[in-house]
């Protein structure tokens, strides 16, 4: 039973993750100059801080993604 628990946590995280991912992706690629708009109310930076900012985010949380979320699911799938 635990098993089937886990395997099934891991199917959602992921799933959230990535939907996550894709929701960050896309308001930096469609809205970029109103949330730069946004985030330079708060923080005094350059377009290119910013954008390296986000740049950078995203492809760490990315691999967050895929090393705290995808391989111990494919490691449960296998396994199972």
């Amino acid at each position: 039973m635990a098993y089937e628990v886990l395997f099934e946590f891991f199917i959602w995280n992921t799933v959230f993750n990535v939907i996550v991912l894709a929701w960050w992706s896309v308001w930096i690629m469609t809205a970029g100059d109103f949330v730069y708009k946004i985030h330079t109310k708060w923080f005094e930076m350059s377009r290119e801080d910013f954008n390296k900012l986000h740049y950078f985010g995203i492809a760490f949380y990315k691999l967050m993604i895929i090393l705290f979320s995808a391989v111990p699911l494919l490691v449960l799938w296998k396994i199972g």
